[in-house]
């Protein structure tokens, strides 16, 4: 019988369970020593066990305990961190909390110089980071003191490392900086600096691949590990010979010229570069041999790499700290491949990749299988409603011709306002609230297809089948509405967006439309009536693993900010009250986090970009089985359904409306400057099905506050009452540029 690894490697941890004593977990109060002597927040353990938080809460507490294949990995972490933090045979010192300090390392012998095993921490080292060389190295672990004087802040990761595989000890990342004595170094996570030979890129290259043990696992079974990424700074980019910033044409260009001297290098070494060059983010590799792969990432920050719109002022971090916020981001994420849209949509690819291994054919060999659950290696056709203006689909159409809602699925965010009442000018406020990760809650549990669409006439509608729907909405009045089971509510229509249209306005006739914007229609107690449908029989929960370790990624980032998912009311509020300043570079982990998502989804109907494309021409994009408009659509609209559905029980239960939306920022009128004053929370508990305030995916936070004469005074300056005050709530400040002026 045939066995695979992972099989042999359960079987084995089975056997050892066993001999150990079973699944006897140490006493709670020793649960909660370990997790602390390791610096381990109880969020990153709850991330690697697939639990949330309260679920370690309540094991640490003995109010609880893990079962089935939990209560094994629970035990196989303790039981590990037990071997490296034992209990300390004398009373602690005077640091309680802090785990004990390992034995000192063997001294070297030249003190300051990188040996060949080993070594010290030299006097002139960087506080918190720990020099060894490349192919000896270890990466020091968060909570370990590595050394005896005081440290900076920790270089690594506040999250849970794969130590059981050490094809990637090192990490999945490295910054390659060069110091004053002009060695080149390569700072990983937890802390950890090696030593890097090589004198040029292709020999760096080299040394990631054989040496420096840097790389990530596979995120699931039929997936690939993740390519080790190098980043490269400024002193790095002279050492090896690189220009230090792009000039205006080859910033348009995305890459360096073919003829440079570093490309040739390469050539001559038999290594490839992707389709899109030696650029801020390029990819150097060989055809795989096997199951080997053979590539390494390189990311360029002064390259303009990291964007700073959602990385902030990373690029300008010191080599050990960038190692330890891009650390974070691909321990919590994964190991970025580009921006935060191309690694957003990467991720949906590493849970579902588009093959898989099959089952030994008669021969005794494995193929390449299509991976259900994906969608697959071949890109599909979109529907014609579903192609955006100048996809080959629609050459046929007229040069000016302007498709309408009856020709074209126009399903995006919300950007609505409108003037205000008077009995909202006599209050004083106007507050702010956003949902937290909207287009992330949007994507969870949400069915969408994975195949290719099917046109069919006079459907009936099905709210479980995902596609595009042609169907006249004009009827549904929002005065009156179903808000519950054989239960009514009676609005004011003229004060609420109307949900079928980004604009709020109300539709005039048949228009196409997701699944969750139909169903939405029923759910408000209308009929509805499609006269033609682009549905999807092949489909599924496609979202909902990438769903899944974004929102972890965001709650355990935020709690380590101090912003905690079981927080009431009051308390949350305070928490986020300057949470960025706690760890701005956790902060930035954050941003990069959200801009994941929504680049991610963004990303599945990318445009043509450059020059040189004429409408009616395909673009590069086309040729990914990723480029799907409708399961953007799907999102956008199950994220906007999802605003307006609280927006009605709001109004149904307190009489108050929204002032101007924007995505997912919603303003209202209000005596008080806090949420609080205008969410209807009766002791702590929100109102079923409205805005409840949180750190969860869904939940509300608050935007921002300015008062009600701010906003009549910017529309009147403006000359625009019907200025969409969401857009400015946060600071209060407009431009001329902003309002077209």
């Amino acid at each position: 019988m045939t066995h695979q690894p992972d099989e042999l490697f359960s079987a084995v941890d089975s056997l050892l369970a066993a001999v150990d004593g079973g699944t006897v977990l140490p006493a709670p109060t020793e649960r909660v020593r370990l997790r602390e002597a390791a610096g381990l927040t109880q969020a990153a353990i709850a991330q690697a066990l697939g639990v949330r938080v309260p679920s370690i809460t309540a094991w640490e507490a003995g109010r609880a305990e893990p079962k089935g294949e939990r209560l094994e990995a629970y035990r196989r972490l303790l039981d590990g961190l037990a071997h490296r933090y034992p209990q300390p045979a004398s009373p602690p010192d005077s640091n309680p909390g802090f785990p004990p300090s390992p034995p000192p390392l063997p001294a070297p012998s030249r003190p300051g110089l990188a040996g060949t095993g080993p070594q010290s921490v030299p006097v002139d080292a960087e506080p918190g980071v720990l020099r060894r060389s490349g192919h000896a190295a270890r990466p020091a672990r968060i909570g370990t003191p590595l050394s005896r004087r005081p440290t900076g802040k920790a270089a690594g990761p506040v999250s849970v490392e794969a130590d059981d595989d050490l094809r990637f000890e090192n990490g999945p990342l490295a910054v390659i900086d060069v110091d004053t004595d002009g060695q080149v170094l390569a700072y990983c996570v937890g802390g950890l600096v090696l030593d890097v030979p090589a004198k040029s890129i292709p020999a760096l290259v080299d040394w990631t691949l054989k040496e420096a043990k840097l790389g990530q696992p596979k995120l699931s079974g039929p997936g690939k590990d993740a390519d080790p990424l190098l980043v490269l700074t400024a002193s790095a980019l002279e050492r090896y010979g690189l220009p230090a910033a792009l000039t205006e044409d080859e910033r348009l260009a995305g890459r360096i010229p073919e003829g440079h001297k570093v490309i040739r290098q390469l050539a001559r070494a038999e290594w490839k570069l992707t389709k899109r060059g030696f650029g801020p983010w390029a990819r150097i590799y060989r055809p795989a041999q096997g199951s080997e792969r053979m590539c390494v990432q390189l990311c360029i920050p002064s390259w303009n790499a990291l964007d700073t719109r959602h990385w902030g002022h990373a690029a300008q971090l010191p080599s050990a700290e960038l190692a330890r916020l891009l650390g974070t981001f691909a321990s919590r994420v994964m190991t970025p491949r580009g921006s935060t849209a191309v690694t957003g949509l990467e991720l949906m690819t590493a849970f579902h990749p588009p093959t898989r291994a099959s089952e030994p054919g008669a021969d005794g060999k494995r193929h390449s299988e299509h991976n259900p659950g994906s969608l697959g290696k071949d890109p599909v056709d979109c529907a014609p409603c579903e192609a955006p203006d100048g996809h080959p689909l629609l050459a046929g159409l007229p040069r000016f011709h302007v498709r309408g809602p009856a020709e074209k699925l126009f399903e995006e965010a919300y950007d609505w306002a409108r003037p205000m009442t008077d009995a909202e000018c006599t209050l004083r406020h106007l507050v702010g609230i956003d949902v937290n990760m909207a287009f992330a809650a949007g994507a969870n549990g949400l069915v969408v297809g994975l195949g290719e669409p099917a046109q069919v006439k006079q459907p009936v509608f099905d709210p479980k089948l995902p596609g595009s729907w042609l169907v006249d909405l004009s009827h549904v009045d929002l005065s009156r509405v179903k808000v519950g089971k054989d239960k009514w509510a009676d609005l004011d229509a003229s004060l609420l967006p109307s949900p079928f249209t980004p604009k709020g306005e109300r539709p005039e006739g048949p228009a196409w439309y997701a699944t969750p914007t139909v169903a939405y229609a029923q759910e408000l107690g209308y009929d509805v009536r499609p006269v033609e449908a682009w549905v999807r029989y092949d489909n599924g929960r496609y979202l909902d693993s990438w769903y899944n370790r974004l929102r972890d990624a965001y709650l355990a980032t935020m709690a380590d900010l101090g912003v905690g998912a079981d927080l009431s009311p009051a308390d949350f509020l305070a928490a986020m009250d300057g949470y960025r300043q706690r760890d701005p570079q956790l902060a930035i982990v954050v941003s990069a986090v959200k801009a994941t998502v929504k680049g991610g989804v963004g990303k599945l109907r990318e445009r043509p970009r450059g020059e040189g494309w004429k409408p009616g021409q395909p673009w590069r994009a086309l040729s990914r089985p990723t480029w799907r408009p409708d399961i953007r659509a799907a999102v956008i609209s199950r994220t906007r359904i999802n605003l307006h559905r609280k927006l009605v029980k709001h109004a149904a239960f307190t009489g108050q409306y929204p002032v101007a939306i924007l995505s997912d920022c919603v303003v209202y009128a209000a005596d008080g400057e806090s949420p609080l004053d205008f969410l209807p929370y009766r002791d702590g508990k929100p109102l079923p099905g409205g805005f409840k305030l949180g750190v969860n995916p869904g939940l509300v936070k608050w935007e921002g506050t300015q008062s009600v004469l701010w906003g009549e005074g910017v529309r009147e300056q403006f000359n625009a009452p019907e200025l969409n005050l969401a857009r400015y709530i946060k600071d209060g400040t407009v431009t001329d540029q902003d309002t077209g002026e």
